[in-house]
């Protein structure tokens, strides 16, 4: 199936664009249309995240602000400007707060912000698109309430589609960060179904090209608060807390984190409560990683929606007393070198752990292409420009 004037693309909860900048700077996909509410928590509202403006300022789409959850389908799209049978290439990916295991009650009640994956089908109806493609947390595929995946393949099955979903970790494919996530990919028969181990069967990526140290280490020292005079937004937020400034300087350098703390004759002031009810009992679990820095020489760890506070995650700098700035982190989620970010610094780091990394909907576009042509890309040609990746870093499995 040959590009006329571009394939084009329609990006559901299209958020600050990450699933839809891979496509956008493919040479043969057209950006149709996109919609999001822009919640930024459920108490929030619409509008509070403000991903929409930083999605126009990388796009060039105004994206529609309306709530997927509640629009009618057809009144999505005419506000979009699409018809059926006009869209490529479906984008749905709903959030996955409700899914995620790092938030705990995930375990135990179904989150209605899941039920968001039971409207995909409707917009599948409404567009007939050729491919669909879903990405969320790996628990939609593996979690307890995966039972809306079932319902998704088999709806999906009924109009006329088949598809494919699988949990994969990122960093297999070049992204500097250890993120699993799931992947579900549907075509229109009789298309033939391929995924991302297919593209990269006989291929590799150099272990080296995913680590912190590949990814950033080239940026200038900033202070937490000051912003980089070449680059707005390489700034991090200032550290107010005092015993934040003290405990983030006592953390060693290279991956260290508060359990490095536990025996310092300053620790009774440095720990938490919590901390050190965990270190009298031995008993660490998780929790070494909020307060933690990075390691130099391993991917990134998983960058989640809160990622804008140290005390959330491993997310300070390697060896800076502060945490990753917004464009050390958008780096670490696949985000090229020159994106913008706009609103307020919370919301930055919300758009940034909220998104597709954009190195892989860049890979997506690839596989799409091969799908509709039945040409494979070569592996240097799903390397996004501005990544960390170089054709070099691609090795025979």
């Amino acid at each position: 199936m040959a590009a006329q004037q571009g394939w084009s693309i329609v990006d559901l909860f299209s958020g600050a664009g990450g699933m839809s900048y891979g496509f956008h700077a493919h040479p043969s996909f057209v950006i149709a249309g996109a919609a999001d509410a822009q919640i930024a928590k459920p108490s929030m509202g619409r509008g509070s995240l403000g991903c929409n403006a930083t999605y126009e300022a990388n796009i060039g789409v105004r994206p529609v602000k309306t709530d997927l959850a509640t629009t009618e389908p057809v009144d999505v799209c005419r506000s979009m400007g699409v018809e059926q049978g006009s869209v490529t290439v479906l984008a749905a990916c709903p959030p996955c707060t409700g899914f995620s295991r790092t938030t705990p009650s995930n375990h135990l009640r179904d989150d209605s912000r899941n039920s968001l994956v039971g409207r995909i089908p409707a917009y599948v109806e409404a567009l007939r698109p050729e491919i669909l493609l879903v990405e969320n947390a790996r628990e939609l595929v593996m979690g307890r309430f995966r039972g809306h995946l079932h319902d998704l393949l088999a709806d999906l099955s009924e109009l006329g589609y088949e598809a494919q979903a699988a949990t994969h970790f990122l960093h297999e494919f070049g992204l500097p960060q250890r993120r699993e996530r799931a992947v579900v990919i549907a075509v229109r028969k009789p298309l033939k179904l391929r995924g991302l181990h297919d593209m990269w069967a006989g291929y590799r990526v150099s272990a080296k090209a995913t680590h912190v140290r590949r990814a950033i280490w080239d940026l200038p020292p900033v202070c937490a608060g000051q912003p980089s005079l070449d680059d707005p937004m390489h700034v991090a937020p200032s550290v107010a807390s005092e015993v934040n400034r003290a405990r983030l300087a006592a953390t060693p350098h290279d991956g260290g984190g508060w359990a490095d703390l536990v025996g310092r004759p300053d620790a009774d002031w440095l720990l938490a409560p919590s901390m050190r009810r965990r270190a009298e009992a031995r008993d660490f679990g998780s929790h070494p990683d909020v307060y933690g820095r990075l390691w130099w020489d391993r991917p990134a760890v998983t960058i989640k929606r809160e990622c804008g506070h140290i005390g959330n995650g491993r997310y300070a700098h390697p060896e800076q007393d502060r945490l990753c700035t917004v464009r050390e982190m958008s780096i670490l989620q696949g985000f090229p070198r020159d994106y913008r970010f706009e609103g307020t610094l919370t919301n930055m780091y919300r758009h940034i752990g909220d998104a597709v990394p954009p190195l892989i909907s860049y890979q997506l576009a690839w596989l799409c292409s091969w799908i509709l042509t039945g040409q494979r890309p070569e592996p240097s040609q799903v390397l996004l420009p501005g990544c960390q990746l170089d054709p070099e870093d691609i090795e025979p499995a």
